[in-house]
C-alpha cells in the first residue's frame, strides 16, 4: 500500500475518521495508531508484521531490563543483545546472500566450493529504516540518554508508526515517544500545512520523478550503448533529480500525514544539491540517517578524536556501512566509499553564505561529484558502469529524446533551487485563499496525478 496508490486514497480517509473519533482518549487514539499501522504494513505481506512485533518485543523488554539494571556488565550484556537480535535479523534478510555469494566466490578460487545455501526470503520492506529507529531507543536508555518507556503500546507505535515506517524519515525516541504522552493538539494549520507536504510529495514522485525515470532515466540506462554522450549526461542529471523527488516526496507525505494526526517528524531534505561540499551534502541529504550514523557510528568509533588517520579510518568505516545499509551489493559499499573519500579529502572545508561566482562554482563542482557517485548507486553492474563512462567520454552530441523530457527535468532543477522563503510566501498565499479555491486547486491536482501516472507506485527508497 504505497503513499501514490488508490488503496491508500482508501485507506487514509478511513483512517482518518476512526482516528478523530477516538483521539480524545489516549489510550483509543494509541491502539487505533497501532493498528492502523500494522494493517499498513500487512498490506504488503502480512508474515513480516511478526518481525516489527519481534523487534519491538525485544528492545521493550531489554529497555525495562536496562533501566532495572546497575551492573555495567550486565547493562552491555543487555545492549549487545539487542544488538545481536535487531541487526542479525537485517543480516539475515537483507545481507545474507550477498556475503554467502562472497564467501563462495573466494572458495571457488581457492578450488573449493561451498554447498548451496541461498535463501529466497522477500526483503522485508522498511526493515532498515525500524531497525535503526529501535536500536536508537535501546542505545539511548543503555547510555542514560532517554527514560525508557513504561506503555507497550506507545511503544509498538514508535515503532510502526506508519506515516514514516518504509521509508523514514528514521525517528529517535526521544523526539517521538513524549509526543505520545502530551495530550492531542491538531489545528487548522496543521491540517492546511499538512496537505501541502501530502499534495507537494504527490506532486515531486508523479509528475517529477515517475515522469524522469520514465521518458529518461530507465530508457538510458538500461540500453546505454544506443545514446549519445550528451543524452548519457541527460539521463545522470534526470536520476539525480528522481531519487531527490521520489525520497524527499515520500519524506514530505509521511511528515504531512503525521501533521494531519498531530504529529511532527524531522525534516530529513534541506535542498541538498546546493552544497558546496561532501561534508554540507550529507547534512542536507537524509539528514535523519546522516545523523543517525554520525551519532550511533561515527562517534563510537572515536569521531574526531584521535589522529588524522583515525579519524579518517572512523569516516570511512561510517559511509562503507552507510553504503551498504543501503543495500546488498558491491556498488552501494563502492558508492559510500566514494563519498567516504571525498569527506576525507575535503575535510576542513569551509562552506560560504554569499552568493558569489566562487560559491556558483563550488556547488556546481559538488553537484558533479555527488553525480558521479549516483551512477556508482544506481547501475549495480561494474561492466555497465565503465560502459556508460566510455559512452560519455566520447563525447558525441545530438539527443533521442523527447522534448517533453527535458521540460520535466528543468521543473525539476527550478523547483529544487526555488529559495525556501519564497516558498514559504507562496504557501502563506494559498494558505489565505478561500475553502473553494483550496479544494478547486487540489481536485486538479489529483486529477493531474490520474492523467500523468506511469503505473509505478512504489518509491526508489522501498529496496532499502
Amino acid at each position: 500500500m504505497s503513499f501514490n496508490s488508490l488503496t491508500f486514497a482508501f485507506f487514509l480517509p478511513i483512517f482518518l475518521i476512526i482516528y478523530y473519533v477516538a483521539c480524545r482518549s489516549e489510550s483509543k487514539r494509541d491502539l487505533v495508531l497501532l493498528v492502523g499501522s500494522y494493517i499498513f504494513y500487512m498490506s504488503w505481506y502480512w508474515q513480516y508484521a511478526g518481525l516489527i512485533a519481534l523487534s519491538t518485543v525485544v528492545d521493550y523488554t531489554i529497555g525495562q531490563k536496562l533501566k532495572a539494571s546497575k551492573s555495567p556488565k550486565k547493562r552491555k550484556l543487555l545492549l549487545v543483545s539487542s544488538l545481536f537480535v535487531n541487526l542479525g535479523l537485517l543480516a539475515l534478510f537483507k545481507y545474507y546472500n550477498f556475503f554467502y555469494g562472497l564467501s563462495d566466490n573466494i572458495f571457488q578460487s581457492i578450488g573449493l566450493e561451498l554447498p548451496e545455501l541461498y535463501h529466497q526470503l522477500l526483503l522485508p520492506v522498511g526493515i532498515s529504516f525500524y531497525t535503526f529507529q529501535t536500536l536508537s531507543y535501546t542505545i539511548d536508555v543503555y547510555r542514560n540518554k532517554i527514560d525508557t518507556e513504561e506503555s507497550f503500546i506507545k511503544f509498538a507505535v514508535f515503532v510502526s508508526f506508519f506515516p514514516q515506517l518504509v521509508a523514514g524519515p528514521i525517528v529517535r525516541a526521544k523526539d517521538f515517544l513524549p509526543q505520545l504522552r502530551k495530550k492531542l493538539v491538531i489545528t487548522v494549520n496543521d491540517i492546511e500545512r499538512g496537505l501541502q507536504l501530502i499534495f507537494l510529495g504527490l506532486f515531486k514522485k508523479i509528475i517529477i520523478a515517475d515522469l524522469l525515470a520514465y521518458m529518461i532515466v530507465d530508457p538510458i540506462f538500461s540500453n546505454p550503448n544506443a545514446y549519445s554522450s550528451f543524452d548519457l549526461m541527460i539521463g545522470l542529471y534526470a536520476y539525480a533529480f528522481q531519487i531527490y523527488c521520489d525520497f524527499s516526496g515520500y519524506t514530505d507525505i509521511a511528515i504531512g500525514i503525521a501533521l494531519l494526526i498531530g504529529f511532527r517528524l524531522p525534516i530529513n531534505f534541506n535542498m541538498p544539491y546546493i552544497s558546496q561540499t561532501p561534508s554540507e551534502f550529507w547534512q542536507r541529504w537524509h539528514i535523519s540517517l546522516s545523523s543517525w550514523l554520525r551519532d550511533y557510528l561515527y562517534i563510537s568509533l572515536g569521531g574526531n578524536r584521535g589522529t588524522k588517520i583515525i579519524v579518517f579510518r572512523n569516516l570511512m568505516v561510517t559511509m562503507l556501512l552507510g553504503g551498504l545499509w543501503h543495500g546488498a551489493g558491491m556498488n552501494f559499499i563502492l558508492w559510500g566509499g566514494f563519498h567516504g573519500l571525498m569527506l576525507v579529502l575535503t575535510r576542513g572545508m569551509k562552506t560560504e553564505t554569499t552568493i558569489n561566482t566562487n560559491f556558483i562554482l563550488k556547488v556546481i563542482l559538488n553537484f558533479h561529484l555527488i553525480l558521479f557517485s549516483w551512477l556508482l548507486f544506481r547501475i549495480s553492474n561494474l561492466d555497465d558502469f565503465f560502459l556508460y563512462i566510455n559512452g560519455i567520454a566520447q563525447l558525441s552530441g545530438g539527443t533521442a529524446l523527447q522534448p517533453l523530457s527535458f521540460f520535466i527535468l528543468a521543473i525539476a532543477f527550478i523547483s529544487h533551487y526555488i529559495p525556501s522563503d519564497f516558498l514559504e510566501r507562496m504557501k502563506h498565499l494559498f494558505q489565505v485563499r478561500s475553502l473553494v479555491f483550496k479544494a478547486g486547486t487540489y481536485t486538479g491536482m489529483l486529477m493531474l496525478f490520474v492523467g500523468a501516472s506511469t503505473g509505478a507506485e512504489t518509491f526508489i527508497y522501498f529496496q532499502f
